[in-house]
């Protein structure tokens, strides 16, 4: 005899209570023997004694009471099979190694001359398993209860761990024939795109048997419109599914079939059937069977959206590496290149210097995208863009009541860049009592939130970028000398635009391919007029100023080239000084273009439609042209 307790529901599931001479109590109470870490369960909820070899539950006036086998109790000799609930545990009491007896189902009689009906549908809503205040009062008080609860924890428990969609599939079908007695069984899922039903996967019992598992799409059509579980019996002689050749033919004697249904969205089906005439599904399997797709249900939706997540963050990803990638091939950017990766893969704290749009973030990007880093936030904050007190509060964070207007917590950037890269834009311009602070978590790694008095611990990787002389600075008392030799541990310089011009061209190409599609317009390329115009000018802003200009270029061209024109004055002028025959040149054809489209408004008596059909461009591209070339299209003739 070897009496316990085993724990199937509850807090602590499939755990076991050996029992013995000895009282034992039961409760929420941290001295019970068997402590229930369950709010529904009484301080002393109850005790079980043995009594002359014979196990007695007492209840204490517990709150919600103890039951055996679903019948409230006061006192209770239990018996082997016995099911014990206490709040939400359920208990099931084993005096031996044996399996507790089972019994026989009232409601299934199976043979060829079956009178009961043939088809029993369940609506998946009215399914004893997705309703647990009614499990106990609703199901035979059998040890088949036990069992059957047991194994919807495992399979919950096998299905919650899976993170691929194909994993799943496999050990639900596993799990199917480990609780029911199907000799086939198989998924059938509907495609999200097409809506269409795919099978997704089918096997016989035996797994080594690889006969294909013919499913009736009829059945399958009735479960998932109506959205109910269906039981069939005696499908062989059944009328019901004469006309159901596939049934007919495979000489099915009974199946299963459930829908996958969650947030009112019917995800496919789990089907089950038997030839053999000596085995049958009843009642009880297909309400366990119910609770399974409910559970299968959960589970595979969660795994369809975590792979579109990871499918997401690949896309998200691949989107940011290119929205960063350094464009460049010049010597100066080849250098560059090679620097970032020595640095990268280390925690060095590293200083950017270079003018205003030369891509000082960008490098940083890089430096974090190729460090170990990389799976962790990069986070970056202008400290030139905000009063000395909103910086403090962005960086550091603020306790409840540190200041006027903080009504509650909040983290900083630092604590939130935990593990990952934080980017000090603009450095030179933080104050003096902030430097102090920002040394202290370069040299300390911790740092104190506004308005609090404990130190947290800073894992975060600092790089900095400034376009001021820092050492001028330095000499002037604007930025501490200490500080400075903390972020300046190993220095990058951005070259600007104007010291790599061999890198106009390529920039400017990859800035139209780029607005092209942004503005969903079609650019084939730059014209070598537009380009000499680049390649004259020598971009003060640097990148940023470059990209401006194309961009601009993309919004207002008329063209599928980008033209002259379609550059900013400043970029023209700059051209027409350096060449005298560039400014006639776009004289000239500008004036040409307006005399063009002056004559086909005028023919057209201003209608704008009209004359882009003349002129074989889409009105839009009109639009543009009468803008930049400052025309005042005639009014439209009324007609009477």
């Amino acid at each position: 005899m070897n009496p316990r307790l085993v724990s199937v529901a509850g807090p602590q599931p499939g755990s076991t209570f050996q029992l013995g001479e000895a009282e034992v109590s039961i409760g929420r109470d941290r001295s019970s023997e068997l402590w229930l870490d369950d709010p529904s369960v009484s301080r002393r909820h109850c005790t079980v004694k043995c009594y002359e070899g014979r196990f007695v539950v007492f209840d204490h006036g517990s709150y919600n009471g103890t039951r055996v086998n679903g019948v409230p109790v006061k006192e209770r000799v239990l018996e082997h099979g016995d099911m014990v609930s206490i709040g939400d545990s359920l208990l099931l009491f084993l005096r031996s190694e044996e399996p507790p007896p089972a019994v026989e189902t009232s409601n299934v009689v199976m043979d060829d001359n079956c009178d009961d009906e043939p088809t029993i549908l369940l609506p998946i809503e009215e399914a004893f398993y997705l309703h647990p205040e009614k499990v106990l009062a609703a199901l035979p008080t059998t040890a088949r209860l036990a069992r059957d609860l047991n194994a919807l924890l495992r399979i919950s428990a096998v299905l919650s761990s899976t993170t691929r969609m194909e994993l799943l599939i496999a050990r639900l079908l596993e799990s199917l024939f480990e609780v029911l007695p199907a000799q086939r069984a198989a998924i059938v899922l509907r495609d999200h795109a097409t809506d269409e039903l795919q099978p997704a996967l089918g096997r016989n019992r035996d797994a080594s048997a690889h006969e294909v598992v013919h499913i009736s799409r009829t059945i399958l059509n009735r479960v998932m419109t109506e959205r109910v579980a269906m039981l069939g019996r005696n499908v062989s002689a059944s009328d019901e599914f004469s006309d159901v050749d596939s049934l007919r033919a495979g000489d099915i004697r009974s199946l299963l079939c459930v829908p996958l249904v969650v947030f009112n969205k019917t995800l496919g089906a789990i089907y089950a059937d038997i030839t053999d005439v000596e085995l049958h599904f009843d009642e009880n399997h297909l309400q366990l069977l119910t609770a399974i797709a409910a559970i299968a249900s959960m589970s595979s939706e969660n795994v369809r959206r975590l792979e579109w997540l990871e499918d997401e963050n690949e896309r998200l990803r691949a989107a940011v590496a290119s929205d960063f990638r350094m464009v460049g091939e010049s010597p100066a950017m080849r250098g560059l290149y090679n620097l970032i990766s020595k640095v990268a893969p280390s925690d060095t704290t590293v200083l950017i210097l270079g003018e205003s749009g030369t891509g000082k973030e960008m490098a940083a990007q890089a430096i974090h995208a190729n460090s170990s880093r990389r799976d962790r936030a990069f986070i970056a904050i202008n400290c030139a863009v905000l009063s000395d007190a909103l910086i403090e509060s962005e960086l550091f964070g603020h306790e409840k009541g540190a200041f006027t207007g903080a009504i509650a917590q909040k983290k900083g950037k630092i604590e939130i860049a935990e593990g990952g890269t934080l980017f000090l834009d603009e450095v030179g311009e933080l104050a003096p009592g902030l430097q102090a602070k920002l040394l202290r978590v370069l040299q300390e790694r911790e740092f104190e939130r506004v308005g609090g008095t404990r130190s947290i611990k800073a894992n975060v990787r600092v790089i900095a970028a400034t376009n001021m002389n820092l050492d001028e600075a330095i000499r002037s008392g604007r930025f501490r000398q200490d500080l400075y030799y903390r972020i300046n541990v190993v220095q990058l310089t951005m070259p600007a635009l104007r010291e790599r011009k061999e890198d106009v061209e390529l920039l400017a190409s990859y800035f139209a391919v780029r607005y092209a599609e942004k503005c969903k317009r079609k650019i084939k390329g730059i014209s070598p007029e537009a380009r000499t115009c680049l390649m004259s000018y020598d971009w003060p802003g640097n990148v940023r100023e470059l990209e401006n200009a194309i961009e601009r270029a993309a919004v207002l061209g008329a063209t599928e080239i980008i033209m002259p024109d379609d550059l900013p004055e400043a970029v023209l002028d700059a051209s027409s000084i350096a060449d005298g025959s560039a400014s006639t040149f776009h004289d000239e054809v500008k004036e040409a273009k307006r005399e063009i489209v002056c004559k086909k408004l005028e023919q057209t008596d201003g209608n704008i439609t009209e004359a882009a059909k003349l002129m074989g461009i889409h009105p839009n591209n009109l639009h543009r042209l009468i803008r930049n070339l400052d025309i005042k299209p005639p009014q439209p003739k009324r007609r009477d």
